[in-house]
């Protein structure tokens, strides 16, 4: 007992939770621990099959992938329409790895060439399944907290997700080169898929009895319901959720850019276990990275400078880091752009912009977010894809690259400071409309 105590007296002094919080936060940083777990033994994988696929063939793997997120996302949301918050997160989850399962069988019937191309179904589907199992999480997140309590306790929530992050990619990190085949770790991924599974239902029984003793309504058990197209047509008709969406498209097209950087010194690499190992590790120390700042950083961080300054951290390094590569277009300056754009992501930005539904309907949490965490986030990717082979065939450099970026990230940082300004003035209006209700729930 005294060692649990003392766990929570150290919490409390990093973090500013609040009477009734601790155990609904510690499970909440637990079910992000095993998502990105889950993913992160898998991310190496995906990335290695796709140097083996050919570097010069990623502009096509990313047609695909976005073609696939286009099929994915009607059935996706319909499952969202029928089915009760719990029952659709365990039938997401298990659906994804009982796809695992069939990969990692076919993996073992094929032969090397065909092995080729079930990699690259593989990064097809590695690249949807890592969005959609996130965006779950943050849109069960942002359906059981408040913005208040968002601003204060996503931090050390993320926190768990990058301890997750750093034990997924280590453990591929040290095992690819143990084991008979690196897809043999899919097994891995899949127990620690079920495990979360198992902590939504403990997390929602928790926020259940609780909102039952407030005498509040209790959703949980409810179908999400609303139209299929919801996400699509909510999207348009929206400003705010339009500006959340040229928030993502410019982020992830400026990191295809290092992605492709990445990959190509990759591909250098001529041992696929060596492959492998080596994201790894880049994965491992980027985290490392992660978790010093969402300990002791990110929540105060929100909390004193507000959701729109925090969210522009991230285009602020990004343009630094352009103008550097333009200038000096070095490997070490794109390692060092790259570790800074991914730490500074998961650490402030991500959290904070999941802030930003937590001042949208229910509906448009698993709908609208999942179509912008997903097909937007793939089209960026695509958008990247193509441009960088474009402006390499037109003869520029990854210095001219870099200074045709800086404008489009300047656009991006503005972006986020208008966000953080309308989600503070859609937050004063709904506390308005509450007529005296408490706008800070405990958790």
């Amino acid at each position: 007992m005294r060692d649990v105590s003392a766990v929570t007296r150290t919490i409390q002094r990093l973090v500013d939770v609040r009477e009734g919080e601790m155990q609904a936060l510690l499970l909440s940083a637990a079910y992000f621990f095993f998502v990105l777990s889950a993913w992160y033994v898998l991310r190496p994988i995906r990335d290695e099959m796709a140097v083996a696929g050919g570097v010069d063939n990623l502009p096509w793997m990313f047609l695909g992938t976005l073609v696939l997120m286009v099929i994915v996302n009607p059935p996706f949301a319909a499952i969202v329409v029928r089915f009760s918050r719990n029952r659709f997160v365990a039938l997401s989850y298990r659906f994804f790895m009982l796809n695992l399962l069939v990969f990692f069988a076919l993996w073992h019937l094929m032969s090397t060439e065909q092995q080729i191309w079930l990699g690259r179904a593989f990064y097809w589907w590695g690249s949807v399944f890592n969005l959609f199992v996130v965006s779950i999480f943050w849109a069960f997140m942002s359906d059981v907290w408040k913005m208040p309590q968002s601003k204060r306790l996503y931090g050390f929530i993320g926190v768990g997700g990058t301890l997750g992050a750093i034990t997924g990619s280590t453990i591929t990190a040290w095992f690819a080169q143990l084991v008979s085949a690196p897809i043999n770790l899919v097994f891995v991924s899949i127990v620690f898929l079920e495990i979360a599974v198992w902590i939504v239902r403990r997390l929602s029984a928790l926020f259940s009895a609780l909102r039952e003793q407030r005498g509040e309504q209790d959703t949980t058990s409810e179908r999400i319901g609303g139209s299929t197209w919801a996400g699509i047509s909510h999207v348009a008709k929206s400003p705010y959720l339009m500006g959340i969406c040229l928030y993502v498209l410019m982020y992830t097209i400026v990191g295809t850019v290092l992605y492709f950087a990445q990959a190509e010194i990759a591909s250098q690499i001529s041992d696929r276990g060596a492959r492998t190992s080596f994201f790894g590790w880049i994965d491992s120390a980027t985290n490392a990275i992660t978790v010093v700042t969402q300990v002791f950083l990110t929540g105060r961080f929100i909390r004193w400078m507000g959701v729109g300054v925090t969210l522009a951290v991230l285009p602020t390094f990004v343009l630094l880091g352009f103008t550097a590569l333009g200038f000096w277009p070095t490997t070490a300056v794109i390692v060092i752009v790259q570790a800074l754009r991914r730490a500074s992501n998961f650490s402030l930005a991500r959290p904070a912009r999941e802030t930003l539904f937590t001042v949208v309907s229910r509906e448009d949490r698993f709908k609208a977010k999942a179509l912008i965490d997903t097909f937007v986030y793939r089209a960026g990717d695509q958008l990247g894809a193509w441009g960088y082979a474009g402006l390499g065939a037109v003869g520029l450099t990854l210095s001219g690259i870099a200074f045709v970026s800086v404008p489009i990230v300047g656009v991006w940082l503005m972006v986020s400071l208008w966000l953080g300004a309308k989600q503070t003035a859609m937050h004063r209006e709904q506390a308005d409309a509450e007529s005296g209700a408490p706008t800070v729930a405990t958790a």
